[in-house]
C-alpha cells in the first residue's frame, strides 16, 4: 500500500469516525444528555438576634460545624435581667390588685344587700300608702314623698349592682384571670423570651462560615451578623439545553461526577425541573415590551435547570458552589444506561487533570 493509499485510508476512517461520533452526540443529547454546568446548591441562613445588645461571648470559630441548639454567641443580659425583675414585680402587684378587687366585690355584695333591703322597705311603704291614699286617709304629699323614696332606693340598688358588674368584668372568669394579671403575665412572658433570646443558638446542624463577629460588637434586632449553612440542605442543580431535556420524565435518573472527587461517580434522582428562567420574566411596570435583538445566525441555546437529590448524604468535601458534571439516562433502557456510565466515567477521570 502506497503512502497515498494509506493517507486516503486514514482519511476515510477519520471521516467515518467523525460521522459516527456526530450522529452519536446528536442522538445521545436527546436520550442521555450530559452537562458540565452543574453546581451544588444549598440554603444560606442569615443568623440575626431577636433582641439588641452588645456581644459578650462568641462560642464558635470560622467554618466550625455545629449541632442544632448549640450556642453561637451571647448578648449582654443586664438590661433584660432588670426588665425580667420588673415584670415579676408587676405580676406580683397585679395579684395584689386582684385581691383588692375581690375585697371590693365582697363590699359591693354587702352594699347590694343593704340597698335591696332599703328598696324593699321603701317599696312596701309606697304600696301601703298608695292603698291608704285611695281610701282618702292620707294626703297626696305623703304619697309623693313615699314614691320619691322608693325611686331613690331603687336607683341606689341599681347603682350598687352596676358597681359589682364593673368589678366582675375586671376579675374575669376566676382567680388569676383579671385584666391586670393577664397584662402582667404577658409582660413577664415577653421579658422571659427576651432573656432567652440573648443566647443565640444554631437552628439546625450546619456550619458557620465567613465569621466576622467580635466581642464588643453591637447586635441589632433582626440584623444578620452570622452566616449559617445547614449541612442537610445541599442538593445538585444542572443546567441543560432545553432540547436535551424535552423528553426527560420521572423515569430518568442521573449520574454525577464532582470536581472534588475525581474518578468517583454518584447516583442521583431527578427531583424537579424549573418551570421558567429569569430571561423571560417581565415586571408589570407599565412600560412597553422589551424586544431582544440578536443578529447572530446561530443563537445560543436556552438552558433550563434540573434539580437532583440523593438518598445518601452528600460527600463531606462539598460546599455550596462546588462544580458538578451530570448525565441523565432512562432507567428502562440498558443501552443508554451503559452509555451514560461511559460518558460520566470519562468526565470523572478528566477531573484528575482539570
Amino acid at each position: 500500500m502506497t503512502a497515498d493509499q494509506k493517507f486516503k485510508h486514514w482519511m476515510r476512517t477519520l471521516i467515518v469516525l467523525f460521522i459516527v461520533l456526530f450522529l452519536y452526540i446528536t442522538t445521545a443529547d436527546r436520550h442521555a444528555p450530559i452537562t458540565t454546568e452543574g453546581r451544588v446548591q444549598g440554603y444560606v441562613v442569615q443568623i440575626a438576634p431577636e433582641v439588641s445588645g452588645k456581644v459578650t461571648d462568641i462560642f464558635v470559630t470560622n467554618n466550625q460545624s455545629v449541632n442544632k441548639g448549640d450556642t453561637l454567641f451571647q448578648l449582654d443580659t443586664r438590661k433584660y435581667q432588670i426588665a425580667l425583675k420588673q415584670a415579676e414585680l408587676s405580676l406580683q402587684s397585679a395579684y395584689e390588685k386582684e385581691a383588692t378587687l375581690y375585697s371590693q366585690r365582697e363590699a359591693a355584695l354587702a352594699n347590694i344587700a343593704r340597698a335591696k333591703a332599703t328598696y324593699d322597705n321603701a317599696h312596701r311603704e309606697y304600696i301601703r300608702l298608695q292603698t291608704l291614699s285611695k281610701q282618702k286617709v292620707i294626703s297626696q304629699s305623703n304619697l309623693d314623698s313615699a314614691f320619691a323614696q322608693n325611686q331613690v332606693a331603687r336607683a341606689a340598688l341599681k347603682a350598687e349592682q352596676q358597681s359589682l358588674n364593673v368589678i366582675d368584668a375586671q376579675l374575669g372568669d376566676g382567680h388569676g384571670q383579671s385584666t391586670a394579671v393577664q397584662i402582667a403575665k404577658n409582660s413577664l412572658e415577653k421579658a422571659q423570651l427576651d432573656m432567652t433570646n440573648t443566647k443565640v443558638v444554631a437552628p439546625s446542624d450546619g456550619v458557620i462560615t465567613n465569621l466576622q463577629l467580635e466581642i464588643g460588637a453591637m447586635a441589632n434586632t433582626n440584623m444578620p451578623i452570622l452566616t449559617f449553612i445547614p449541612t442537610d440542605s445541599l442538593w445538585v442543580t444542572a443546567d441543560f439545553r432545553e432540547k436535551s431535556v424535552a423528553n426527560v420524565s420521572t423515569g430518568y435518573h442521573a449520574l454525577v461526577a464532582f470536581d472534588a472527587y475525581p474518578g468517583d461517580v454518584f447516583a442521583f434522582n431527578i427531583d424537579s425541573q424549573d418551570y421558567g428562567v429569569s430571561t423571560a420574566q417581565q415586571a408589570p411596570n407599565g412600560a412597553l415590551t422589551k424586544v431582544e435583538v440578536n443578529n447572530r445566525w446561530v443563537r445560543d441555546a436556552q438552558r433550563t435547570r434540573v434539580n437532583l437529590d440523593s438518598d445518601s448524604p452528600m460527600p463531606s468535601a462539598l460546599f455550596i458552589g462546588s462544580r458538578v458534571t451530570v448525565v441523565l439516562y432512562p432507567e428502562t433502557n440498558p443501552f443508554w444506561h451503559f452509555m451514560a456510565q461511559v460518558q460520566i466515567h470519562i468526565a470523572s477521570w478528566f477531573h484528575y487533570i482539570y
